[in-house]
């Protein structure tokens, strides 16, 4: 299955795949409308989140385990993994907010929706046709998505 790595070596902590990720998941695809108007009504958050200590930064998401410990903690279905194509999917209406899956990814890539008793985790931009568009947005390759023998 294809995911989403990131390389720290590249990453300059610019922030432009989390802009990306706010364009790609907003209502208007307008990096300007998504991040003005709609970041503060709607409470966007992106997928990913930049980790910086000193000088080294790196971009985390989700990673979709094959045996996803986040799925495991889900006490209301919100969380599966899907059998076709491998992808851990969140189903938004199921979830209650307890963040048990929070608690239990090892990654720290699941996060509290800032707006919502809900949370917010990497979808990998499901049904874009160029693929995550962290990936595209990012200027030094620092994110690769890419099927890799882990």
């Amino acid at each position: 299955m294809k995911r989403v790595y990131p390389n720290r070596e590249y990453c300059i902590g610019c922030h432009l795949c989390e802009l990306a990720c706010i364009t790609a998941h907003s209502k208007s695809g307008d990096l300007i409308i998504a991040y003005t108007e709609e970041r503060p009504d709607d409470g966007l958050s992106p997928c990913k989140k930049i980790f910086q200590k000193g000088s080294e930064c790196v971009a985390i998401s989700c990673r979709h385990c094959d045996d996803p410990s986040c799925v495991a903690a889900c006490i209301s279905g919100a969380l599966h993994k899907d059998p076709e194509t491998g992808e851990t999917v969140y189903d938004r209406e199921k979830c209650v907010g307890c963040w048990s899956c929070l608690m239990a990814c090892p990654y720290g890539a699941i996060r509290r929706h800032p707006a919502e008793n809900k949370i917010v985790k990497c979808d990998l931009c499901h049904g874009r046709e160029e693929g995550p568009a962290c990936v595209q947005a990012c200027p030094n390759q620092a994110l690769k998505y890419e099927d890799r023998d882990d």
